[in-house]
């Protein structure tokens, strides 16, 4: 499985963020996205989700489910949690289940106790701390398998256990051959390429 970005161009507004963006990952790889705040690192993921369109280029993932768009065959994870707060942990995470087409995955139960979470499973989401939020969100890539993670500043609100916990999650990941790309202003935890977005200023 390769994922590759050729001559990619984006537009948001009226402003050119980047163009002529070329990169290329491939199964078990990770890569990670760095340049200055504004340079188009969550632009490009958003674009490799499907969340933009992009202006010229194309985006494409070679070796997945031919029937299936990139979009439809990753996940992203971005700054917002998009959780519902009246819903206890355990719905939550069975919504998202649902809505992103589940059933595959591991069940709701292990996926919460992988990533800290097996004792707050009737807790209403309300009641969480921002890094109990960030480890629900994570606990989604684990309940609905896709082979591409698109992540925004993964280790945002974790805690040093959280981030240990969460670099095992990627490396196991890349080890049955997923790919990562995660826009990022320090060190992911894993082996990673690195991706540089406006080098420039």
């Amino acid at each position: 499985m390769k994922l590759s970005g050729i001559d990619v161009r984006c537009v948001r507004g009226e402003r050119e963020v980047f163009a002529g963006l070329n990169f290329q990952a491939d199964a078990g790889e990770a890569l990670a996205v760095t340049g200055r705040n504004g340079a188009g690192k969550t632009s490009l993921l958003r674009l490799i989700a499907g969340l933009l369109m992009p202006a010229a280029g194309v985006i494409s993932l070679e070796g997945g489910e031919a029937e299936m768009t990139v979009a439809e065959q990753a996940h992203y994870l971005g700054h917002r949690d998009a959780l519902k707060p009246a819903l206890s942990v355990a719905e939550n995470l069975s919504f998202w289940t649902d809505f992103l087409g589940g059933g595959k995955g591991r069940a709701l139960a292990d996926c919460l106790a992988a990533v800290g979470l097996g004792h707050a499973i009737e807790l209403p989401a309300a009641t969480l701390s921002a890094g109990q939020r960030r480890r629900l969100s994570v606990a989604r890539l684990l309940a609905v398998p896709r082979p591409l993670w698109l992540l925004d500043e993964p280790t945002t609100a974790l805690d040093v256990a959280g981030q240990a916990m969460f670099a095992g999650l990627m490396r196991d990941h890349l080890r049955s051959g997923g790919l990562i790309i995660a826009a990022t202003h320090g060190p992911l935890g894993i082996d990673s390429r690195e991706l540089r977005i406006g080098s420039v200023g």
